[in-house]
């Protein structure tokens, strides 16, 4: 071990940022190997501390503990994801198994979690804060879930589940990355009927860049896909495009996930039934909001039949505008997206190529921070000269109301090859007021195509959400103002973490918001007033098919969870097994197939947890209310209690207890109901 590596000492970067320029692959085994090794002998001294268990010596210590651990896999994990390489990929295959053993060498320490136990025994005679008495109730919930209490055999093999489980969730989500990455739909000049002139121009750009000068390619990535489906009017195309995109992850070879699929199921559920739980659901559900699988049904039973009504009424409009056509085509899956934007359009006068030009990507992350500067007193200021990862990464210093450093915010906008599809909100280093004030630096990855040659990049209505989605997630651990980094940020419940993004989402849609940022890309000229009229009318436009996409996905992947897996276990199999028994419609496909459902087999972390969406717009939909009903979108009282209770508040409460500090109780499913249009169905079938 040299002294060289960049890994191993304090950045010396402005805002702590990781040296990215000074990083090569070879940093990265010896830098999580010293960060382990310097996390066991933390470990060890706590663990042998002959002292008497308090909260400062055990429980504040391992709060300390593994900060070069989490300084190295912060920077790994994140540029894995962002910017990999094969020998980035090599390592994140030897790596997790390494570090899940890790993991489990210090929950199932004996000596460690006697202490743990021993203060937990007697938590209520401690003089604790209410964010301690949480930080004890989680670190010992932490190790129980981890087995700490099961005999040595069992113990041993949960560790070697863990281990397994690292390995093949790696390797999914290797093989679905694989996929999306090696894709290209390349087009000529007469294949390209219907699609706007950015689409075009965005086509022809990755066409150059992946060495089809002259042609135009479409890609798996969500941002080009959708809108290559929605506009073009070659059905074969449409199709091949369609079939390649639900197809990831089963296309047999080496990228294939079904036998992984089957793996991963077996292990989480004799996990769980080591654990106590009769399935992997009840295991995972128990340390949420929902709680049991039981209440995760009432609630998808309660949105799934008035959106399958809604989705068959959108069904027979589709298909008489495709015989108003001429056409002699039953709608497929492939045709949905195409004649709903085509319906959409005769209905409300709107589609996609008209509104795009009003969704400038600089505008729209304007828009974003002007939110947040009135709802929070943010503000956000470009920083330029920065060493960052990728030369398309932006940086911003975030301020609040009195000047001082929030955190730094970084901008990851653009697919590309090495990076993984999708979008989410990460941290490079989170927040923490322990041994002093430590300000996070976060990151937003989205995955929009880049608009060649300086020309600005325009997104759809959906982009413009996504975005302000996922930047509500970076407010969550920007504005995290906690002591203990076990409850920073967006470390809270998963079917609680996303209300913080989708409550965001729906200032996108403000009227106010829209005619001071919606401008149009030439002219400059303010969206039009009708425009927004016609936007406003068209809310709950294709609403049932959005809600059966999302709700199939959730209920075939609570299926899976809570279902034997024998040796015989066929994915696709069960997977339209699933559908049949909550009579999906054919022409409608799930919104993430099961063979490529990274946020169920790419990791622990939505696993039996795909609902959480829904159960957190149960959420959102009645936060956005108090604002409604005080009618102001920024009012100063409502916002100051969002700001202490959910976005800074991290982890410190119960969740439900801390909604309820918000909002004064606890919402009912109506809100949502209302939000998706669906009041009136569930009335009339109540």
């Amino acid at each position: 071990m040299t002294t060289e590596n960049p890994l191993l000492s304090a950045s010396t970067e402005a805002f702590g940022l990781p040296p990215f320029g000074a990083l090569k692959p070879e940093h990265y085994r010896p830098a999580f190997e010293a960060g382990m090794a310097e996390n066991l002998a933390e470990i060890a001294r706590i663990a042998a501390d002959p002292s008497p268990p308090d909260f400062e010596n055990t429980i504040a210590a391992l709060e300390r503990s593994g900060r070069l651990l989490a300084r190295v896999g912060g920077v790994f994990w994140n540029l894995a994801a962002t910017d990999t390489t094969p020998e980035l990929q090599e390592i994140e295959r030897d790596i997790s198994g390494a570090l899940a053993r890790h993991e489990n060498e210090i929950l199932l320490n004996a000596a460690l979690f006697a202490r743990v136990d021993a203060l937990y025994a007697r938590r209520d005679a401690l003089a604790s804060t209410p964010e301690q008495a949480r930080v004890l109730e989680l670190t010992h919930k932490r190790f129980l879930r981890a087995g700490a209490k099961l005999d040595e055999n069992a113990k041993r093999r949960m560790a070697e589940i863990s281990e397994r489980l690292a390995n093949l969730t790696t390797s999914f989500a290797q093989n679905v990355l694989a996929d999306e990455a090696d894709y290209l739909l390349l087009l000529e000049e007469s294949d390209l009927d219907g699609l706007s002139e950015d689409f075009r121009a965005a086509a022809a750009h990755v066409a150059r860049e992946r060495g089809a000068p002259g042609k135009y390619a479409v890609t798996l990535a969500r941002s080009s896909v959708e809108i290559f489906l929605q506009s073009s009017t070659r059905r074969d195309l449409r199709d091949i495009a369609f079939r390649a995109w639900a197809s990831r992850g089963e296309n047999g070879g080496a990228t294939d996930n079904r036998a992984l699929i089957a793996e991963i199921l077996r292990l989480r559920e004799e996990r769980a039934r080591l654990s106590g739980f009769a399935s992997f659901a009840a295991y995972k559900l128990d340390d949420t909001m929902a709680k049991t699988p039981k209440a995760v049904r009432e609630l998808l039973d309660r949105v799934w039949a008035p959106a399958l009504a809604a989705a068959k009424a959108e069904r027979d409009d589709l298909q008489a505008l495709a015989e108003r056509d001429g056409a002699n085509v039953a709608i497929t899956a492939s045709d949905w997206r195409h004649y709903a934007e085509r319906v959409r359009k005769e209905r409300y006068d709107l589609d996609q190529a008209e509104l795009r030009p009003y969704f400038q990507l600089d505008a729209m992350i304007a828009a974003a921070f002007h939110v947040a500067e009135r709802l929070f007193g943010l503000s956000f200021v470009e920083v330029e000269g920065l060493d960052l990862y990728h030369q398309s990464v932006r940086a911003f210093d975030v301020r609040d109301a009195k000047g001082e450093h929030v955190a730094l915010f970084l901008g990851d906008y653009f697919a590309r090859a090495s990076k993984r599809g999708g979008a989410w909100m990460s941290e490079f280093r989170s927040q923490e007021n322990l041994d002093g004030r430590i300000r996070p630096i976060v990151v937003n990855v989205l995955n929009f195509s880049q608009a060649p040659d300086g020309a600005p990049t325009l997104l759809s209505l959906d982009d413009a959400r996504t975005l302000f989605h996922e930047f509500g997630h970076a407010l969550h651990g920007m504005l995290s103002d906690v002591t203990y980094p076990l409850v920073a940020g967006t470390s809270v419940a998963r079917d609680f973490v996303e209300l913080p993004s989708q409550l965001y989402e729906h200032w996108l849609l403000e009227p106010e918001i829209l005619r001071a940022f919606a401008r149009h890309a030439e002219t400059g000229a303010p969206i039009p007033e009708d425009m927004l009229e016609r936007i406003a009318k068209s809310r709950h436009f294709n609403q049932g098919f959005a809600s059966v996409e999302f709700c199939a996905s959730a209920y075939v992947d609570l299926d899976l969870h809570e279902s034997a897996i024998d040796e015989n276990f066929d994915a696709l199999r069960f997977e339209r097994e699933s559908l049949a028994r909550i009579s999906m419609p054919q022409e409608i496909v799930m919104r993430h197939r099961t063979p490529h459902f990274t946020h169920v087999f790419a990791g622990d972390g939505y696993s039996a947890g795909y609902y959480s969406y829904l159960w957190a717009e149960t959420l959102d939909a009645d936060a956005y209310e108090a604002f409604v009903e005080a009618g102001d979108p920024f009012a100063p009282q409502i916002a100051e209690r969002l700001r202490r209770f959910i976005y800074a508040a991290g982890g410190t409460q119960d969740p439900a207890q801390a909604y309820v500090a918000f909002r004064g109780r606890m919402p009912s499913v109506d809100a949502l109901l209302r939000q998706r249009g669906f009041a009136e169905q569930s009335q009339k079938g109540a």
